[in-house]
């Protein structure tokens, strides 16, 4: 097939675009660089069966393809947050740029949407038919909103004009290609352990986050994209809870050195939990995930030791 992936040469998207040139299909990778990088697709620049064009999914394209991922738009809190205008706009006229698209040359669109719908959830763990408990006015409603209101958009096209579409929400995830800068707890606390630098740990670090490697995510995208007995939402992501304390103990273990851990306030709209329920994506997709945190975060190490 030929396949679109906006966001293709940012953390997650330069993993599917490799996935699916792999698989043998054409990858058109779109991207307009703010927080995608040349380097995360490079090695792949000279395959014939890739194609890399810098553009805003915010204004219209027009391509022929048989399928389309968008996974364009800022995932960390410093950067959705550093024009939360521009995030907004891209979470939403990039649904429905995309989903235009969609309609006229009759591809599938995949919607990378969030856990971040759920807010700061009152049920645990967060199953598919929770609305969520959203602060619609705060520092992080660009992205929630912006989020939620895409999910909307992808929905009313389905039932309006019969595109054919599939809604993922995704949790933590980590791995190889994250940027050093990007704010996540995973990053941070490696790149800080790297540097000999104490482990910032907001708030007392009781609060639980999941933990999805790069990898195990990416199998469970293409699963679901060429299965046809559900549309979404689906949440995917890894079960397996961990204190923000946990973590740093774990991080400082596998890096070495006298790193410490020091606490400051916990910011804004923090959600306190944060676990997905997979049983849908295990009933549908004889999915869930295959690498343990431990082994993910000595990869994830391993990339940040070669290009800090």
């Amino acid at each position: 097939m030929k396949i679109l992936v906006t966001g293709g040469a940012g953390f997650l998207g330069s993993h599917l675009c490799e996935r699916l040139i792999d698989a043998g299909h054409d990858v058109v990778c779109l991207d307009n660089f703010f927080t995608g990088r040349k380097t995360n697709v490079g090695h792949l620049l000279g395959n014939p069966r890739f194609e890399l064009v810098r553009h805003d999914v915010i204004d219209p394209f027009k391509i022929e393809v048989d399928q389309i991922y968008n996974l364009a738009c800022p995932a960390s809190p410093p950067h959705y947050q550093y024009n939360p205008i521009k995030t907004t706009k891209t979470s939403v006229m990039g649904a429905i740029n995309c989903l235009g698209l969609a309609k006229r040359v009759k591809a599938r669109v995949f919607q990378a949407s969030t856990s971040e719908v759920y807010g700061d959830p009152e049920i645990h763990p967060q199953t598919e038919d929770y609305w969520g408990h959203v602060n619609p006015i705060g520092l992080r409603s660009c992205y929630d909103e912006g989020k939620r209101c895409a999910e909307t958009l992808f929905f009313d096209y389905h039932r309006e004009n019969g595109v054919d579409i599939r809604v993922i929400r995704i949790f933590n995830t980590y791995g190889p290609r994250m940027l050093a800068n990007d704010g996540r707890v995973v990053s941070n606390f490696v790149v800080q352990a790297l540097r000999g630098e104490d482990l910032t740990v907001y708030g007392e670090g009781t609060q639980t986050r999941s933990f999805c490697y790069v990898d195990d995510l990416v199998e469970g995208f293409i699963r679901f994209m060429n299965q046809t007995a559900v549309v979404g939402p689906m949440n995917l992501g890894n079960p397996g809870e961990f204190t923000m304390i946990e973590l740093a103990e774990l991080v400082i273990k596998k890096v070495g050195g006298a790193s410490k851990i020091t606490n400051k306030p916990l910011p804004a709209d923090d959600p306190k939990q944060r676990r997905p329920d997979i049983s849908l994506a295990r009933q549908h997709l004889g999915w869930e995930p295959k690498i343990p945190l431990e082994e993910g975060i000595e990869r994830t190490i391993a990339y940040f030791r070669k290009s800090l």
